[in-house]
Formats: structure tokens, sequence, C-alpha cells
């Protein structure tokens, strides 16, 4: 399995101060991050994408390409890149070039975000937010894997005679992960393509989660890419630790009860209740995050929640610590048992690159 952070880079007051960070502080924070995951020993840095306050990362390529010259072996990723308002030939060709600067550590999630006006802002109409997921990934699957691309679709002008560059390291194409919390119609596209279906579950309660994965495995298998267990799962996830489980809570509760997404809302004890939210100690969030196979199954990424709701940096980076000394190496060890040897690693560009290099895998990717 892979472990790591993701972040929706947000700008926030520290309820507990009142201070806000500027922008500058709050990306610089967000690489500060990154460094701390790979030198816990975290597999994987995700990143947000937005286009309005109070955000930051509207640029994420920019961001991972000057993670990837200062780290060796992270590999980087997005939290959502929107499908439905960027251009898929800028997302091929952007996404390409950072494969090659970082060596292969590239992957990326693909959503619609969360956000509604940003469509107009692009030139989008939200009520076409699905048919726009659909048709531009259809198109940037062939852009990535068809050297010449003659396309036409509803949503951009045609393309004649068209190659997308540069083309991807060693012929071989990110990985895709399809996020989303709540559209059945992503985890079909997942499953139609054999790529990694991504339920960020860190607002919902397990009997939902159960249900979205359950449908997306059941749809891999259904196009013959495997059985159910060989679908490519990933998580969410939200942690807060002390070593004492009511320091934690203490500390943790003014930064819920006014973050952004859910403050105001149920309370602390409700959220850690009914969704993966952990505040606590190290080994309730081991027992909880391991609970999550219960409902999932045998999954390929785990992604924690960690810089949100104005929570200082310093904060942070001792939550990071912790998870990377007292949680991930008991997480390791113990979803590895039991774990069938039919069930796939998380894929990397090595993994994807010798199937790629396999009797027969050519024609396995032309009839994709």
């Amino acid at each position: 399995m892979q472990f790591g952070i993701f972040s929706v880079g947000d700008v926030t007051p520290d309820p507990t101060t009142g201070r806000t960070p500027t922008e500058r502080e709050r990306i610089k924070a967000m690489v500060a991050i990154a460094l701390k995951a790979e030198e816990v020993g975290l597999d994987v840095f995700a990143t947000g994408e937005h286009h309005n306050p109070p955000f930051v990362p509207s640029s994420p390529t920019t961001m991972l390409g000057y993670v990837a010259a200062r780290t060796e072996k992270l590999v980087l990723s997005t939290s959502t890149t929107l499908i439905t308002t960027n251009d898929p030939v800028k997302i091929a060709e952007d996404y390409a070039m950072l494969q090659h600067l970082a060596d292969g550590r590239v992957d990326l999630m693909m959503g619609r975000g969360n956000t509604g006006p940003v469509y107009p802002w692009f030139g989008q109409d939200i009520r076409q937010g699905i048919n726009l997921a659909i048709e531009n990934y259809a198109l940037l699957h062939r852009l990535w894997r068809e050297d010449v691309v003659n396309w036409e679709g509803k949503f951009r002008t045609p393309l004649q005679g068209f190659t997308s560059t540069p083309r991807p390291m060693d012929g071989v194409p990110p990985f895709v992960w399809h996020g989303s919390i709540r559209s059945p119609e992503i985890a079909e596209q997942a499953a139609y393509y054999g790529d990694g279906f991504f339920h960020n579950n860190i607002f919902w309660p397990a009997d939902h989660t159960k249900r979205m994965v359950e449908f997306y495995r059941t749809r891999y298998a259904h196009y013959g890419h495997g059985t159910p267990e060989q679908a490519i799962v990933g998580l969410g996830g939200q942690v807060f630790m002390r070593k004492n489980s009511q320091d934690a809570v203490r500390e943790f509760r003014p930064y819920f009860d006014n973050a952004p997404v859910y403050g105001h809302g149920p309370s602390l004890e409700d959220f850690t209740d009914q969704t993966p939210l952990t505040v606590g100690s190290p080994q309730q969030v081991i027992e909880k995050t391991l609970s999550f196979r219960e409902y999932a199954g045998d999954y390929q990424r785990q992604l924690f929640l960690m810089d949100h709701a104005g929570l200082p940096l310093k904060t942070v980076l001792e939550q990071i610590d912790m998870l990377g000394e007292e949680v991930v190496p008991v997480l390791r060890e113990e979803f590895a048992k039991g774990r069938p040897a039919t069930t796939p690693e998380a894929p990397t560009h090595r993994s994807l690159l010798a199937a790629a290099q396999e009797p027969g895998a050519g024609e396995e990717v032309s009839a994709a």
C-alpha cells in the first residue's frame, strides 16, 4: 500500500490566534509539508486545484515540479485535477512534462471540484459537469496513447492531426485516479478505463463508501480488467493526534468548530463517530484506519488530510512526524497481514512500464 498526504491548500485564520497566513506563507507551507512527507517515509504528496479564495493551489504542476526537484522518492499527485474546466490538451502536455521532470514519480486524480462558479470562469456550464468529465477524459486518454489524434466533440474545437508534446515518459502515461464523493458515473468511468477510483470519504459514513467502492469493483470486473478484488482503490482520511487522546480533542476542537467546510455544523463527537475523522492517540488512528478494510476491501492508497482549518505549520509538521514514525509503520504491517497475493500493489511508473513490455500488452491497450 501507499500512504501519503493530501492538501486542499486553504488559507484559513487560526481560530486560536486570529492570524491568517499570507498566500506566500501558505504556498511555502505546502512545500514544507511535502518535504516532511518524504523525510518521514511516506509515499505520496497530493495537492488540490482551486481557482478561488480562500485557496492557493491554482497551478498544481508548478508546485509539484518544484517539489520534484527537492525530493527523490515521493510520488507527486493531485487530490483534484479539474477535468471539467481544464483543456484536456493542456492537462496532457503539463503532466507529461512533469512526468519527465520527476523521472516518472507522477500520477493524478481527475475530479469535478466542489466550486460551482469555476465553470463559467472557464467558459463552461456546471449543468454539463458529468458530460464534461466524460468527454474531456476520453480525449485526454487518447492524447496520451496515440501519437496523432483526430477528434471532434461537443465542448472544444476539433483536433486535426494533433500530437501532444512531450509524449509520455517511456510511452507510459501517468496513472490516473478518478476521484468522487457521491457520483456513480465517475466510478463507472474509472471502471471502464481500468483506472483507479479514489473515494474521498472524509465527510461520509462507511455505508456510503462501501456502496461506491463495491459498485466500482463490480463494474471494473464487468469491463474485463480483472476480478473485483483486483480493482485499484484509494481512500481519504483525516486525523489529529496527540499522545493523550483528551489533549488531541481539546487542541483540535476550535479548528474543527471553525473549519470552512464542516464548522458550525455537527459536533466533533458526532463527526468522528460517523466519518473517518479520527481525533485521538496514534493507536486510535491505527485502529480506525485499519477498519476501512472492513468495508472497502484490500486497497492500494491511503491519503490523509492534515493541514486544513488554520492549523499552524509547526503543528502540522508534528502531526506528520507522528504519522510517519508511529502510525504508518504499523499500518503497513497490519494491512499486509492476510492480504491476498492476487491483490495488486499501487501502480507506479515502474510497474506500468513493466506491464506495457509484457507480450500482448500492446493489443490490450489498443482494445481498451
